[in-house]
């Protein structure tokens, strides 16, 4: 491990249990956020994709902010729904917290996640611009 890298910690009940970071700094201005589930205070926030989706995005937001980042540094994103039919529900989720971003994105349909309550999961990148 570098000293240069910076490892962001979080609440959710599986980073010590499996060994990760929320999110990774990297020394290039990149942060790379972990998968992102609707888990708020160590307890899964039900609800539907949409909501799921949601509090999903604002877990990762909440790890760029405590990296100096915020919702306008994303330049990619991924979502992974467990059913076609949510894509919509998750895809305007996704368009009301990044219409005026544009981050690159992808959808991917996925078999199930860790908690069978779960529908979303997502991961997002940003880039802290350096000095011009």
């Amino acid at each position: 491990m570098t000293d240069s890298v910076r490892r962001i910690s979080s609440d959710a009940p599986w980073e010590e249990k499996f060994g990760y970071s929320r999110a990774v700094e990297l020394p290039n201005g990149l942060v790379l956020v972990s998968g992102c589930t609707s888990v708020v205070d160590g307890r899964i926030d039900a609800g539907g994709p949409y909501d799921q989706a949601v509090a999903s995005f604002r877990v990762a937001i909440d790890a760029l902010e405590q990296a100096g980042l915020g919702r306008g540094d994303v330049v990619r994103t991924r979502m992974y729904v467990t059913h076609a039919r949510d894509v919509d529900e998750v895809g305007r989720a996704h368009k009301e917290l990044f219409d005026d971003v544009r981050p690159a994105a992808s959808m991917i349909i996925v078999s199930g996640f860790v908690d069978p309550s779960l529908v979303v999961e997502v991961e997002v990148e940003a880039f802290r611009a350096g000095e011009r």
